[in-house]
């Protein structure tokens, strides 16, 4: 029972999204249906031509039959479009309706739940499982109304004209319907555990063409396609498990209505010459004989296709109903009054049952205004730290304040456009220059823009560009290098206008000069704006107001350049390997 509930759960979730496309999902198994009148009308009429027309010698029954006939044929396929026509507009309308909440609802996750899932596995939910469910669904709307129809038509059209007879297939059909059921409930099982497989195949296609420049800088195309090639290996193997089964049903089948067919004219040739059958009727019972059968195999099929669609409607239904982990409270405040922050006993970890936080009893308290380096080694938790702030994830305890308020209490639209993030990883998006700048804002100017460039450093690589700020930026701004993405993201986060500037070691692929400029330019042009700076070069901190210095998820220390080379041990020991090793490896500079 709880397993019947939690399909037809399942299947609500999935349905309940036909919306505007309710009507054509209800015309198209009623034209199915008239379809199916028309073709068990048509063997009747036939019988009917060979008894009282062939038989008897009467042309004008032939003639009058035989219209009726191409009525009757004319009439089923114009049924046939009817129901081709609505079922496409029903399946494609319902799969662009999920496929349209998936993404708004995706668009709401928080970055735990996107950790939960996986880009791949989102991805494989927006394309191939919503395929499935379009094909399946189109099946049960045209084959699974018209075949059982169909089906029960025949038997009842077949037992009008010989009982006896009738019986003789429907043994068969039992007999067949049994081991069609058997091996449909074994295919299933393979059939949900193919799409874990697609997962693992796009995870593979998506790094592989996102890196695709690391992939032939370091010559690994051939570990590429072997890596491919295991996944599509894995891929394969589970659909041929799953088919192996479903296949065979072909063979049974087709022994099935021979058996059937032999049995039919040994007995009907019989009672043929006793009288108690005709010519007619017979032609008519081998014609429902094999519409019961071939309807059988049909039904077989959409088993076959709903036991796929089940797993995907599951996957789907997952993303759906996923609760969102960050929300907004019931009256969120909506503005932000000052940029100051405030970590109050934070404690907080990626995992719930997590054996040691990634944050642990974090206290803090920045002005507005301020100017804050972090620095740290890999793995001491800098990001995480600043994640919290625009509240990208939520407190394990304790609380974040911006502007004086917990910032649980904003609306978080709000607090993030008064929050900007810099990361290192930078995305630029496909369009022009001016289009990836106006993210941060769109109703920024072209003088705007150039404005928000000049502070980040980045007008005259712009200016020098083909098009200037209308030169077309490829996917992920390949087509710029790594310093020039980097400052086209920071001249985005400025065009917010925030209160608060997290800039995530985001200046590490830019020379150090070009780094002070931009942190002079930052302090000449936006002093009130709260500024924090994480970064591995202890030259793009030391001018800070304060340096925070992390260690394994602790404060280790707090204090200006020259405090915490008297006072902390680790910043001591990374501004002298720093100093002995001549700098910055980058000193030569990066256009």
């Amino acid at each position: 029972m709880a397993k019947k509930s939690r399909v037809s759960n399942i299947s609500t979730t999935i349905f309940n999204h036909i919306g505007e496309f309710k009507m054509a999902t209800i015309l198209t198994p009623t034209f199915m249906i008239g379809e199916v009148v028309m073709e068990m009308v048509i063997p009747l009429l036939m019988a009917s031509i060979i008894d009282k027309g062939v038989n008897a010698g009467n042309m004008g029954h032939i003639v009058s039959v035989g219209l009726w006939m191409l009525v009757a044929a004319a009439a089923g396929l114009l049924f046939g479009l009817g129901g081709a026509f609505f079922g496409a507009r029903a399946s494609t309308g319902l799969a662009r309706n999920l496929r349209k909440a998936e993404f708004e609802h995706i668009q709401k996750f928080s970055f735990a739940n996107i950790d939960h899932f996986g880009r791949s596995g989102l991805i494989t939910r927006l394309t191939t499982d919503v395929t499935n469910i379009q094909n399946a669904f189109q099946m049960i709307l045209r084959i699974g109304f018209r075949a059982p129809v169909s089906l029960l038509i025949a038997i009842v059209m077949a037992l009008f004209i010989s009982p006896r007879l009738t019986s003789v297939y429907l043994i068969v059909v039992v007999i067949l319907g049994i081991y069609l059921s058997i091996v449909l409930r074994k295919a299933s099982k393979y059939f949900r555990a193919v799409f874990s497989k697609y997962d693992d195949l796009n995870a593979s296609v998506q790094e592989n063409v996102s890196a695709i420049r690391v992939v032939k800088s370091f010559v690994r195309e051939d570990y590429e396609n072997t890596k491919f090639n295991k996944a599509v290996g894995n891929l394969y193997a589970a659909f041929v498990k799953a088919e192996r089964l479903v296949v065979s049903n072909l063979p049974v089948m087709m022994g099935s209505i021979y058996v059937c067919i032999l049995l039919l004219s040994w007995f009907g040739a019989k009672m043929i010459t006793v009288g108690d059958l005709t010519t007619g009727e017979l032609m008519s019972l081998f014609t429902y004989c094999l519409t019961i059968l071939t309807n059988l195999m049909m039904v077989s099929i959409l088993f076959v296709m709903f036991s796929m669609s089940e797993a995907s409607m599951n996957r789907i239904a997952e993303v759906l109903n996923e609760k969102i982990t960050l929300t907004n409270p019931e009256n969120p405040d909506l503005v932000v009054p000052d940029g100051s922050i405030r970590f109050e006993h934070v404690m907080f970890s990626y995992h719930e049952n997590a054996e040691k936080p990634v944050l642990d009893d974090i206290n803090l308290e920045i002005r507005s205004g301020e100017t804050i380096g972090i620095i740290g080694a890999t793995g001491s938790s800098k990001s995480s730290l600043v994640n919290l702030i625009p509240r990208l994830y939520d407190v394990s305890g304790g609380a974040v304040y911006v502007g004086g308020k917990d910032v649980r209490k904003y609306d978080l639209d709000t607090l993030r456009r008064e929050v900007a993030v810099v990361l290192q990883a930078n995305v630029l998006f496909s369009g022009s220059v001016l289009d990836n700048l106006r993210w941060g804002n769109p109703d920024a100017t072209e003088e705007e823009c150039m404005e928000a460039c000049r502070l980040a450093c980045a007008d005259e690589f712009v200016q020098n560009l083909p098009e200037g700020y209308h030169t077309h930026i490829d996917q992920g701004g390949t087509n710029v290098s790594g310093g020039q993405r980097q400052r086209l993201c920071i001249a985005r986060a400025l065009l917010k206008k925030p209160k608060v500037l997290i800039l995530d070691d985001s200046t590490s692929a830019v020379d150090t000069a070009t780094d002070a400029k931009i942190q002079e330019a930052f302090r000449e042009k936006i002093p009130d704006t709260t500024r924090l700076i994480i970064a591995q070069r202890i030259s793009s901190v030391e001018h800070a107001d304060r340096i925070i210095v992390m260690e394994e998820g602790r404060v280790d220390g707090v204090g200006t350049h020259e405090e915490l080379l008297r006072t902390n041990e680790i910043y001591r020991d990374v501004y002298e390997s720093q100093i002995k090793g001549s700098g910055d490896f980058d000193k030569g500079g990066e256009s």
